[in-house]
């Protein structure tokens, strides 16, 4: 009776606070009555429901004694699942409760208004219920400072309630926990969770965790000739594998299964210690977390939602133990630290198996992508290189340079701007047409081919990669798994979803109530103007900065200062770019930001909703804010000007500014190399040095500095990560690197070093990532999974439009197509003897508007009666004058049949080494077909003994009840 009020009592609770939510059991009535505590804690949309510790195994006393757990002295439970040789380990070196005995799987932290001394332990009976006595606070003289006061404490006590209710819950649940307030760092409560391992069995049984069973096999490594190879492989790479256990694949693998408790003679369960690792007991623990409900909270949801009510201000699971330090113990953490994050060992590989047992599989992803794009930018690099050699030992024969650089050809060109800049002479363009071909040659149209099959090679090489991965790490039949965490509702969503059910006057059930398109249209028309609009923004931005160089450029020519004046167009250049480079990495942080409150404002259903949509938001954000200005000098520089005396004018005096003789694509590639070289030094690299560490020195402030040095030996596990920073995901990092696959291969024709770059920055890169990982930041939630989801798509989708954006950037920006047409159809002797003269036109200086024409006609030295400037355009005695000439139609042409035969015949090579390259290595398909039959093998072996074990047991036959008709 007593269980059936608490039932009743919680309901009315519930209903109380309009969540209208059912209990569930798991057992019959008579049981879901002893437990009603750890029934309320579990979902309303759970496939499964919980599981009372009084059941499966789990006697009374044990009930009784995670219960009490608060006090170390109650040892009922411990003493059930203790090893007998284990011995207490040190609390401040090791993750452990104050008994040593106890793993501290999960850690809780809240803000503390008030002393210790002040703060009573409060019963558990007293948790549910809001009629508790408060000490009174003093009379204030000041009757408004002692209503705020009144009504501060009034929110910390309905804070310190919900609290206790969801630590009550989490007890009935299971599991343990141990309190700890502003003993060493003053404001700061922690709650040390401990899962006891009936629960890690339970909630593995739930999950359907894969766990490694007795049964072992011998792994093959495909034919005669492949095991061959890949033994001498291993030969050869010995030295570069780090000296880690797990750094390699062994000959024998355990067979993995779905745990479950009625086959546990199945799996090795010698040394529970080390059954569950520490990765997987953390992530079990936050999937309590995630679904015990407390129903004081507005939302219904569970850690999610009291974080964000501030409730609780951090969340975390905890290192394994130190990295440095005369105390410091072998553990995993500090392996990382020697054998991956360290700069000293560049040239190694990553211990991927380790940081994967580490962090989860969702990093050990990250960092394996990021391993196998590191690898394939090497074979890009060298051909890069080599094609940037042979543009330099080729540049003394080209004959356009040349005959730019030919003095006898005293070629006059048209001012470059109006009135202040005079005539020039082409022969002052020497050194920048030598330069352009260093990048402007044969070769980048070879590297162009190169690269767009290179990326095709490193789709297929990572597509193989993962699925050998996925194997050894027991991931190839995760589908059901992902379908099931896609049933978890955020905790906004189901805010949302409840407000709703009030409007309506309707129970607040989320199975009746859901979000629909209507009530999502407002953000959604929110979030497609604001995308317009920031891409005008980034639009009007690329804007300013045209108009600053135009504007630069009319100042320097008018300076009087003849240093300024005989670098103008390399000083354009270069500030330019440093301007555009300075403008990405602020609107880079100030896009992400938008991006974030775009997705919140759309109410996602799901977390892998929401991080599809943020990813998605934020990539064509940052994608525009990186590439716009390229686009912009490959694509529109120079062709929307006009010519001489008819130029194109914007905001009424500037006008439009126009390419060097040699072409846009010198200035492509300083605009492409400053960026690159920029964010990754200072966005990249700097930033995630310097913030990690500046944020946790503002988080040390607290500490008093006399006692930071002596409280720093003394401190805990849990207290010194809580002055590490939090882990705000990967997708800032795949963004990174997902801008750098851009650059290398969007506008790799006009820039061949920039797979070099992209090298030695991902080196740099990785080791960072690492340190950051292992030393900077809390260690993240172990999220399972089997791919890199979204991100691939953004790739695959970059290495088709590289193919397209390639074709256009050769044809449209180098003068590679011009030098063919007048080569084939134009030329003489069949050489470029004459190119130059070729692409000028001519332009009568009495044609100028009236303003328009130099301030010093005699700058030269002598009178300009016809001038000389780049367009296909007739000359002024034509009986079309300045009309656009037959050459200029015939390679117009060219260029785009240029672009689709190249699109066309790349994309075909790409789709046939697509379709030539398995997705699947052949060995591994093996090895997962054996390990099914293996399993069916097992299972019937196992049946086998059944039988014979009952046939022994009792030969007589089975009367009737044997086969109950409701298990037929």
């Amino acid at each position: 009776m007593k269980g059936e009020d608490d039932a009743n009592t919680a309901m009315k609770d519930e209903e109380a606070d309009g969540s209208g939510e059912k209990l569930l059991g798991f057992n019959s009535t008579e049981e879901q009555a002893s437990a009603p505590g750890g029934q309320d804690s579990m979902w309303p949309n759970e496939g499964y429901e919980s599981v009372p510790l009084d059941v499966k195994g789990i006697d009374e006393d044990n009930s009784k004694g995670t219960r009490d757990s608060l006090y170390p002295q109650s040892g009922s439970a411990l003493r059930k699942t203790r090893q007998p040789d284990e011995k207490p380990k040190d609390s401040n070196l090791w993750p452990y409760f104050q008994d040593g005995l106890r793993r501290i799987d999960y850690v809780l932290t809240y803000h503390v208004q008030k002393p210790q001394s002040a703060r009573k332990q409060k019963s558990r009976s007293c948790c549910l219920s809001r009629g508790r006595n408060r000490t009174s606070s003093p009379a204030h003289d000041d009757p408004e400072l002692a209503a705020q006061e009144q009504r501060l404490d009034y929110h910390e006590d309905d804070l310190r309630l919900r609290r206790d209710e969801f630590e009550e819950n989490l007890r009935e649940m299971g599991l343990e926990i141990e309190k700890e307030e502003g003993t060493k760092i003053p404001g700061v409560g922690f709650v040390k969770i401990h899962a006891p391992w009936e629960v890690l069995c339970r909630e593995a049984e739930f999950m359907k965790l894969k766990m490694p069973t007795i049964k072992k096999y011998e792994v093959s490594h495909g034919s005669g000739i492949a095991e061959k190879v890949n033994m001498f492989m291993q030969k050869v790479t010995a030295p570069l594998q780090p000296k880690v256990v797990d750094s390699r694949t062994d000959n024998e693998k355990h067979l993995s299964y779905a745990f479950s408790r009625e086959k546990r003679h199945l799996f090795d369960l010698s040394d529970r210690n080390s059954f569950f690792n520490s990765k997987t007991r953390s992530s079990i623990v936050y999937e309590i977390l995630k679904r015990t409900k407390c129903t004081r909270a507005k939302y219904i949801m569970g850690i999610s939602s009291l974080l964000g009510s501030g409730v609780y201000t951090e969340a975390y699971p905890l290192h394994d133990g130190d990295i440095d330090g005369v105390n410091a113990e072998t553990n995993d953490r500090k392996i990382l630290y020697e054998q991956w994050a360290s700069y000293s060992i560049f040239y190694k590989y990553q211990p991927i198996g380790l940081i994967r047992k580490y962090f989860g599989e969702k990093v050990g992803l990250y960092f394996a992508w990021l391993g196998v794009y590191t690898q394939m930018l090497i074979p890009a690099a060298v051909v890069g290189v080599i094609v940037f050699l042979y543009g330099c030992a080729t540049v003394d024969d080209n004959i356009p340079s040349m005959e730019i650089c030919d003095e006898r050809n005293n070629i006059t060109m048209c001012p470059m701007c109006d009135r202040a800049c005079s005539y020039w002479k082409l022969v002052t363009a020497c050194g920048t047409a030598r330069a352009s071909h260093l990048f402007d040659n044969a070769a980048t149209v070879f590297f162009a081919i190169f690269m767009a099959l290179w990326a095709t090679m490193f789709m297929e090489h990572w597509k193989r990669r993962q699925m050998r991965l996925n194997y050894v790490w027991d991931m190839t039949g995760f589908e059901d798994s992902e379908e099931k965490q896609k049933s978890h509702h955020r905790a906004e969503y189901e805010f949302h979803v409840m407000k709703k059910s009030l409007k309506k006057e309707k129970s607040p059930k989320t199975g009746n109530v859901k979000l629909t398109c209507t009530d999502r249209m407002p953000a959604y028309m929110t979030i497609i103007v604001m995308m317009v609009f920031l891409i005008f923004v980034t639009l009007a931005i690329v804007f300013g900065v045209v108009l600053y160089r135009v504007s630069i450029m009319t100042a320097l020519h008018m300076s009087s200062t003849p240093t300024f004046r005989t670098n103008i167009r390399a000083t354009v250049k270069t500030t330019g770019a440093v301007i555009n480079l300075i403008i990405i990495i602020i609107m880079d942080e100030v896009y992400g930001a938008i991006a974030r409150w775009l997705t919140i404002m759309e109410v996602p259903k799901t977390d892998k909703s929401f991080e599809e949509r943020l990813i998605f938001k934020t990539f064509i954000l940052k994608f525009a804010n990186a590439f716009t200005p390229i686009v912009y000098l490959a694509f529109f520089r120079g062709r929307l000007i006009g010519r001489p005396g008819k130029y194109i004018y914007v905001l009424g005096s500037y006008r439009m500014e126009e390419c060097a003789h040699a072409g846009c694509l010198m200035e492509l590639c300083i605009q492409l190399c400053i960026t690159m070289l920029g964010k990754q030094l200072i966005q990249n690299n700097l930033f995630e040095i310097g913030v990690p560490k500046l944020k946790k020195m503002l988080r040390q402030r607290k500490i008093d500095k006399s006692h930071q040095e002596e409280l720093n030996k003394t401190l805990h596990r849990h207290e010194k990560d809580h002055f590490l920073g939090p882990f705000v995901g990967l997708n800032p990092e795949y963004m990174e690197m997902i801008i750098q696959f851009g650059m290398v291969t969007l506008f790799v024709a006009s820039f061949p070093l920039a797979p070099l770059f992209a090298l030695l920055n991902n080196i740099i890169e990785i080791r960072l990532d690492a340190k950051k990982f292992v030393t900077e930041l809390r260690r993240p939630i172990a999220v399972r999974a089997k791919d890199i989801g979204i991100w691939y798509t953004l790739l695959r989708g970059l290495s088709k439009v590289a193919v397209i954006v390639n074709a256009f950037v050769i044809s449209f920006t180098s003068d590679f197509i011009p030098r063919l047409v007048y080569q084939y159809m134009y030329s003489p002797d069949g050489t470029l003897h004459g190119f130059v003269n070729h692409t000028l036109s001519y332009f009568n200086v009495s044609h100028f508007q009236p303003g328009t024409e130099p301030m010093d006609p005699l700058h030269l030295g002598y009178r300009v009666d016809v001038c000389r400037y780049k367009d296909y355009r007739d000359p002024p005695w034509s009986d079309t004058p300045y009309e656009f000439s037959r050459e200029f139609w015939a390679i117009l042409a060219a260029r785009f049949a240029f672009v689709i035969v190249f699109q066309n015949v790349v994309m075909l090579m790409s789709d046939f080494v697509d379709w030539l390259i398995p997705d699947i290595p052949k060995d591994i398909s093996v090895q997962i077909h054996k390990e099914r039959n293996l399993i069916v093998e097992l299972f019937m072996k196992e049946e086998r003994g059944k039988k014979y074990r009952n046939t022994i047991g009792d030969p007589s036959p089975q009367p009737l009840r044997s086969r109950p008709s409701s298990q037929a």
